[in-house]
């Protein structure tokens, strides 16, 4: 009898054996010690079951067995069946952690406005809840006492510069020059596996949604505590957009954002669910896209990046609704076309004039202004000869059709990469004696431009840096004057201003009130060297020469504020360090300029005078610019510096 129950209990346990998954097995043999048996995370590796939905199979499996040597991660010599049943354990691991990280449990609680709200919580501290309700909706609440209290946004920030009109310019005054030497961080959120963020935050609803390279990410305005997030695979030995994104733009409950492999997409923005995805373009043939689209009446406008690479730009228009394409506009002609007579030579077929940057957008023209980058082979023009339309322009586009209103070229046969994108600024304001719609743009060329937006009549052109030796100035009708021997050659040639421009894609801001358009600047020359032109080839970059930084003059990095009715420049503030920093400008009503100093500090300064008057020391250098929004009663400003979403408020 006990021979018979001890075969009975050994046949239970040999069947319990043989049960155990044998990919769990090979992680816990092999993983688990350094990232934990869940995947969350061990004594000395970290979460990976969140991070396994960014990596296709084959792509997982070449990390597994190559390691990353560099950060800790040994090479493993796993392979055949054994890694074919370990990843789809570790399938069912990420399975689990993205339902965990959607379903919390559920909870029904009071608010101090009487209601009861039922659902799902998202995330919860000791003063914070996060509740999703069965509508879908997200609740923002803070504990008070036994009930809870529930919170939102007073003033959104709800696309890349806040103002469709492109200005970084706020009505809040409750951050101002008396008490902005109080202003203390916050909550910090690390965005995980992104390297530096050149993001700017949108808040919409007392949500705050921050983008990586095909990521998305919605937190609590207020604490910094993550609702959720989406997260796509890379795509895998691009070049081209550079491995950034620059963030999203909210219409409606959408959030849009452009992915590394050209598509435009929608999210539900209370969930993330994908609503829609759009291809902008084939990847393979050298086109990305990263910068926010931009919402325009029932449409959103993006564009497409690839110039340094030979892939011919164009602006694209999709319904927020459905994501149907509704117009597209090219910005190098097919030959045949008007202003195919401009790119006289075989290069027109990989001509570039990239769109990669937002635009700006006047609901009261109906009229969308978007920037084009430079023409491909940009060091070399010989088969290229004439002045390349549309590339270095501002198009002014009916938003319904995409129709072209008018144009204005900054940089004729650009031999230099000059792209003219740079945030076109919107403002209405008193242009001799009556009110005009003015468009400010300082071009990376070297000059600061004003036109009336309404026809593209060119109202002033001024040089704003120092250091500028390819045109004398702009001519009455448009054109720059160039000045001769600055074509790039073989043994090189110096050229002012550098390759990085005179300012760059980083934000400027206008202030009504004082009458300022604030934009950082570069100081510094480059050497450029023109080589043979060479065949276009997908995957590989187009650039017919390169170029260096110029020893003289001593690099400089200076916000300068310009009078944009004179194009005087009023003050300059010059920042210490090597002038290699890419953060941009927001200023207030209040009376002040927040911006990305050289060092790494964000510093606050007088908005009339340039004085300053707060700083904090971040020790990231820059490539993203500030923002602001009100939470709570509470205004807050916030930047993305190095991995890190940073948000400061007035300490009490």
């Amino acid at each position: 009898m006990l021979a018979f129950l001890l075969t009975i209990v050994l046949g239970v346990a040999a069947q319990i054996v043989q049960k155990v998954d044998p990919g769990r097995q090979a992680f816990e043999a092999r993983c688990a010690r350094c990232h934990g048996a869940d995947g969350n995370g061990g004594d000395i590796g970290p979460a990976i079951a969140l991070r396994l939905a960014a990596y296709q199979d084959r792509q997982l499996a070449s990390l597994i067995r190559n390691g990353l040597p560099a950060r800790g991660m040994p090479p493993s010599g796993i392979a055949g069946p054994e890694m074919t049943r370990l990843l789809k354990f570790l399938r069912t691991m990420q399975g689990r952690a993205a339902a965990g990280s959607i379903a919390g449990r559920k909870l029904q609680l009071q608010t101090t406005e009487g209601k009861t709200l039922e659902g799902q919580v998202l995330g919860e501290g000791f003063d914070d809840i996060q509740l999703r309700t069965d509508d879908q909706r997200v609740h923002l609440l803070r504990r008070a006492g036994s009930r809870f209290r529930e919170v939102t946004s007073e003033t959104d920030w709800p696309s890349y510069n806040g103002d469709p009109g492109g200005n970084r310019y706020t009505g809040l005054t409750q951050i101002n020059k008396g008490n902005v030497a109080r202003l203390a961080m916050t909550w910090m959120f690390t965005v995980p596996d992104m390297g530096k963020l050149e993001v700017t935050p949108v808040v919409v609803g007392g949500m705050m949604y921050v983008t990586g390279r095909n990521a998305c990410f919605a937190l609590d305005a207020g604490s910094g505590r993550q609702i959720w997030r989406y997260k796509r695979p890379r795509t895998r030995a691009m070049s081209v957009s550079g491995g950034a994104n620059r963030g999203v733009a909210i219409a409606s409950d959408r959030v849009f954002m452009e992915t590394d492999d050209a598509h435009i997409i929608a999210l539900n923005r209370f969930s993330g669910e994908l609503l829609w995805d759009s291809e902008l373009a084939d990847s393979r043939k050298n086109y990305a896209a990263s910068s926010a689209p931009l919402p325009a009446g029932d449409l959103v406008i993006s564009g497409v990046s690839g110039g340094e690479h030979g892939a011919n730009g164009f602006v694209a228009a999709h319904d927020q609704k459905t994501g149907k394409e509704v117009w597209r506009f090219s910005t190098v002609p097919q030959p045949g076309e008007p202003g195919s007579e401009t790119w006289q030579g075989k290069d027109i077929e990989h001509g570039g004039a990239p769109t990669w940057f937002t635009g700006s957008y006047d609901p009261e023209l109906d009229a969308v202004y978007w920037p084009t980058g430079n023409p491909s082979k940009e060091y070399n023009g010989d088969q290229r000869k004439g002045d390349n339309l549309y590339s270095d322009c501002i198009l002014a586009l009916e938003r319904k059709t995409g129709q072209l209103k008018w144009y204005y070229q900054f940089t004729p046969h650009d031999l230099w990469d000059w792209d003219a994108t740079e945030t076109p600024v919107l403002v209405d304001a008193p242009w001799q004696g009556q009110t005009r719609k003015l468009m400010l743009q300082a071009n990376r060329n070297g000059f600061f431009y004003v036109f009336d937006r309404r026809d593209g009549t060119l109202l002033l052109a001024k040089p704003f840096v120092k250091y500028l030796t390819w045109a004398s100035a702009i001519a009455s009708d448009g054109r720059p004057i160039k000045l001769p021997n600055q074509e790039p050659t073989p043994a090189g040639t110096k050229v002012c201003p550098s390759q990085d421009g005179a300012t760059n894609w980083f934000s400027p801001s206008f202030n009504p009130a004082t009458g300022l358009y604030y934009v950082q600047t570069f100081e510094k020359c480059s050497i450029y060297m023109k080589s043979a032109p060479g065949e276009w080839e997908a995957g590989k970059s187009y650039l017919g020469g390169s170029q260096r930084t110029g020893p003289d003059p001593e690099p400089q990095r200076i916000l300068k504020a310009i009078d944009i009715f004179t194009g005087e420049i009023v003050w300059t503030l010059p920042q210490p360090g090597p002038a290699n920093s890419w953060g941009g400008t927001l200023t207030t009503a209040s009376g002040l300029v927040i911006f990305g100093e050289e060092g790494g500090g964000l510093m606050a300064a007088d908005a009339a005078k340039g004085n300053p008057l707060w700083s904090v020391e971040t020790n990231h250098n820059w490539r993203a610019s500030p923002m602001t929004y009100m939470f709570d009663g509470r205004q807050f400003i916030a930047v993305a510096a190095g991995p890190n979403i940073i948000t400061f408020a007035i300490r009490d």
